[in-house]
């Protein structure tokens, strides 16, 4: 139990330098993902007044699924890397973030 406490706690910080650029990753990704489909360079906000509904909430859907996949892809890749190099999983039995 002792090393598995260990191995969470290293593992936070290349947790959240895989974070952020997950993040900066999936902000790449939608931002290019809605240029292809709107043709917009800058997705809507939900405070941008000139917008309707369904565009602000397909903006925030289509976000939302990007963020999710390249979070979870990230995550994952990392955990299998730091299992591969050192053979243990480097969070609890029940998981990562929940």
């Amino acid at each position: 139990m002792a090393k598995k406490k260990k191995m969470s706690l290293a593992y936070q910080p290349l947790g959240f330098v895989l974070g952020w650029s997950g993040g900066w990753l999936a902000g790449l990704a939608f931002r290019k993902t809605w240029m292809a489909i709107r043709h917009e360079e800058d997705a809507p906000d939900a405070l941008d007044k000139d917008r309707g509904w369904g565009e602000v909430l397909l903006a925030a859907a289509i976000q939302g699924a990007i963020f999710a996949v390249v979070r979870s892809a990230v995550d994952r890749a990392g955990a299998k890397a730091i299992e591969r190099s050192t053979g243990t999983w480097p969070v609890g039995e029940k998981g990562g973030r929940d």
